[in-house]
């Protein structure tokens, strides 16, 4: 006797709905094939942006604000997925930047690669568990591979900071003055760094990023001590002091109101008169106690009363007003100061010092300037160029190379570029896959051929013959030239190690991990569940009147 299905029905013939009416549902291979074309779909709107000849794109979002950038989490960010595989890749690009902050591009179009070569297994009836342990066997030794060719390095060797700093932004638009740019970002880190136990600790929210259009980008500068993009607040204040003493004041000038609602009853004009004269002389109690210290510069993070504006300007003292609680932070980190929350407790001790505190006009906008500060554990960064569109840009080239240059302080081992450690793994990989047995073999060798993708990429970007370049780049691994990589300005397999083009290890970890993270968790999906949006209850019928939908 046959085996028969059974319908998914009552007794009376009534179908057994499981899910929602109208909720889709894809099976097995179906399924699979979905969310990898999707993912291998956003790893080709990127691809053309990976390299030094790597492409920008023009982002234009919903109010038709445009951005125009070849950072890959920057293009993710903007573009408005929808498909659930495809937000996988974004997450992977997020993960990248938050953790590394570079190899965005290259850790999604690996992914994009992985399922790619992982489709053609599936179509060759290999089981994707069997493709997902064999990709986690060949990432493991691909991170072996990748800390066995690892150069150690000096974590405060200068020269090569700003090397590894150069070569980040090779790939930007920046690319032209990146050498100016980079030790701009090595003075910067190596001011901020501190040394814990003989490692460094850098945290890159010390630099702080200020940009404004003109002049050109090569005329960015590194101010030793903080920019507030704020002006000086009464017009009979000096605008220009040598050898600041800065008061950082959490709390407002003013006289406060009382929590609760107070009634006074003034029975005659006089007493109005003693009322106003009180606030007065607290006002200017204030000041005089922020002057008796010797404070010449006032910073105030809340409200300064207009009495006590006047009272300041007649004392000489320059002040500022409502800062943000981030720039009080590094102003203190800077200065040396310290922040007070009352007035009460503020003592000569609490100041900060600055060699020049000076209002100055950039473009449209007075900004102020506290520099020269003796030993800053706070710096600014001051972005020009052509645009308001290129200073964005910069931005992001210059927080990418600031994090590859942390990431080198804080684990001093690299690898030379242009592809050339994805080779080398690629090369290695598939001489490790001849010692595994059955169906896994083939999964590490799909995964070798996968991180080619990277070289070859920066090949095809840089519009060098694909076939050829393959050929001579896997003929020189096999002589044990470990560094032969992509030359983009030379147009050829050349020793990119010799070429000073230098990546942080840290990023290739990561770049290796997240890709086949994402890649193996969008392999085991083999049913996708889409439940239908749900349909608005309909209005109840007016009384006496009709039904509204």
């Amino acid at each position: 006797m046959s085996a028969q299905a059974i319908p998914a029905v009552t007794q009376t013939g009534q179908p057994i709905l499981i899910l929602r009416e109208g909720t889709a549902q894809t099976k097995g291979k179906d399924a699979q094939r979905n969310n990898i074309m999707a993912a291998k779909l956003v790893a080709e709107v990127i691809r053309s942006s990976l390299g030094p000849r790597g492409m920008d794109k023009m982002l234009v979002d919903s109010l038709g604000d445009v951005t125009i950038t070849s950072d890959g989490a920057t293009i993710l960010k903007e573009i408005d997925i929808q498909h659930p595989s495809a937000k996988m890749m974004v997450e992977i690009a997020k993960t990248t930047d938050n953790e590394v902050g570079d190899g965005t591009t290259s850790a999604v179009v690996l992914s994009g690669s992985l399922l790619e070569r992982a489709d053609e297994l599936i179509n060759k009836d290999v089981h994707p568990t069997t493709i997902v342990d064999g990709y986690r066997k060949a990432a493991e030794q691909a991170l072996k591979v990748l800390n066995k060719i690892a150069v150690p390095i000096a974590a405060d060797d200068r020269e090569l900071l700003a090397q590894i700093a150069k070569t980040s932004m090779e790939t930007k638009m920046v690319s032209r003055e990146s050498g100016v740019l980079a030790n701009l970002i090595v003075d910067a880190l190596l001011q901020v760094a501190e040394k814990v136990n003989g490692t460094y600790r850098v945290d890159i929210d010390d630099v702080k990023f200020e940009k404004k259009p003109g002049t050109s980008l090569g005329e960015s500068t590194l101010i030793r001590g903080i920019i507030i993009d704020k002006e000086i607040i009464h017009a009979g204040m000096p605008k220009r002091i040598k050898d600041a003493k800065i008061a950082l004041i959490n709390a407002p000038l003013e006289v406060e109101k009382t929590e609760f609602d107070a009634k006074i009853n003034i029975n005659n004009p006089e007493q109005i008169k003693m009322f106003l004269d009180e606030e007065n002389r607290m006002l200017k109690a204030m000041v005089e106690k922020i002057s008796e210290i010797g404070a010449n510069v006032v910073i105030c993070q809340k409200g300064i009363d207009d009495i006590a504006q006047h009272y300041l300007a007649k004392s000489g003292m320059m002040a500022v007003r409502r800062v943000k609680q981030s720039d009080m932070d590094k102003l203190a980190k800077a200065t040396g100061g310290r922040a007070v929350t009352t007035l009460e407790d503020i003592t000569k001790g609490d100041l900060g010092f600055a060699e020049m505190v000076e209002e100055r006009k950039i473009e449209e906008d007075r900004w102020v300037f506290i520099e020269g500060c003796k030993n800053p554990k706070a710096v600014t960064v001051l972005i020009r160029g052509g645009t308001q569109r290129i200073v964005d840009e910069a931005e992001r080239s210059l927080h990418d190379a600031i994090c590859v240059t942390r990431d080198v302080m804080q684990k001093p081992a690299i690898v030379a570029g242009g592809g050339a450690p994805e080779a080398q793994i690629a090369h290695e990989l598939r001489e490790w896959s001849h010692t595994l047995s059955g169906r896994e073999q083939l999964a590490v060798q799909k995964f070798a051929e996968s991180i080619e993708v990277i070289p070859l990429t920066l090949a095809e970007n840089a519009g060098l013959d694909l076939i050829d370049t393959q050929v001579e780049l896997r003929a020189k691994h096999g002589q044990g030239q470990i560094w032969a990589g992509i030359g983009i300005r030379d147009g050829g397999v050349i020793d990119t190690y010799e070429a000073r083009i230098y990546e942080p290890v840290i990023v290739k970890e990561q770049i290796i991990k997240s890709a086949t993270e994402a890649a193996c968790m969008i392999l085991r999906i083999d049913d996708v569940i889409a439940s239908s949006k749900m349909r608005e209850p309909r209005t109840p019928p007016m009384p006496g009147g009709e039904e509204f939908e």
